[in-house]
């Protein structure tokens, strides 16, 4: 079904990289490789993982926006997929989590007006980078959702 060397790498380099667990990695390279919805049972014997395991990492990669749960015609068990805008779906939740960020910034910024000049520029700093941060990954989405996308 899957290559077991090309999962194990995605293993070790998209967990590295996201800051995923290897299992994590592991699972991303199954489904993305799958052709059609696998069960949490079926992901399970494919990873050699627990439920419980297999159960967390997807929903971690469901929250990382790459995988989502579908309903499989004639199957009890709800199917796992690699979302078809995966990518995008990885950006709009690095978008997401840099926009609370922002939010804490903002907030962080008008409580701090009273500290020392030292902490406050270390606040407008926070505030200054999350605010770059968030205009350019929200360009970095219009832009690769007009040119992935069609």
């Amino acid at each position: 079904m899957t290559d077991g060397p090309l999962v194990e790498d995605f293993g070790q380099r998209i967990g590295r990289a996201m800051g995923w667990p290897p299992m994590a990695g592991r699972l991303a390279g199954v489904l993305m490789l799958s052709p059609t919805p696998m069960t949490l049972s079926e992901l399970q014997t494919a990873l050699g993982a627990s439920k419980g395991s297999a159960s967390e990492m997807t929903r971690l990669l469901i929250t990382n926006g790459t995988v989502e749960r579908v309903k499989v015609p004639g199957v009890r068990q709800a199917g796992y997929v690699w979302r078809d805008d995966a990518w995008s779906g990885c950006l709009q939740h690095q978008l997401n989590q840099t926009e609370q960020l922002l939010e804490l910034a903002r907030t962080a910024r008008g409580r701090g007006l009273g500290m020392p000049e030292a902490q406050q520029a270390r606040l407008r700093d926070m505030h200054a980078y999350y605010d770059f941060m968030v205009g350019h990954l929200r360009r970095l989405l219009d832009e690769y959702q007009r040119l992935h996308t069609g």
